[in-house]
């Protein structure tokens, strides 16, 4: 179940990552309050799975879900490069999660 929650956390900093571009710096109020809901919400998911799965491996998987999300977001929803070093990159990210999930 801590993994679930973890996943879930993971998606919800992708959410406020990307919507802190929608934010404009915090002037625009709805996309504002959505980004801080998913940030407080996200960090709370985050606490209960550090709750029974190591620190280092949460937080690990934690940024990653959010790393690699929000670099696909950014290749499709804001039309950022797709060149073959991002992608690599990002490949790395998932094959450390991948480590990180079958080692705990």
């Amino acid at each position: 179940m801590a993994w679930i929650v973890l996943l879930i956390a993971g998606l919800l900093e992708v959410g406020w990552a990307i919507g802190l571009k929608y934010t404009e710096g915090f002037t625009k109020p709805w996309p504002s309050v959505a980004t801080a809901a998913c940030m407080i919400a996200s960090l709370w998911l985050l606490g209960i799975a550090m709750k029974s799965l190591p620190v280092g491996t949460a937080y690990g998987v934690w940024v990653g879900v959010g790393a690699v999300g929000t670099v696909v977001l950014g290749i499709f929803l804001l039309g950022e490069p797709a060149n073959p070093a991002r992608l690599i990159s990002v490949a790395l990210i998932v094959a450390g999660i991948v480590g990180l999930k079958l080692s705990s």
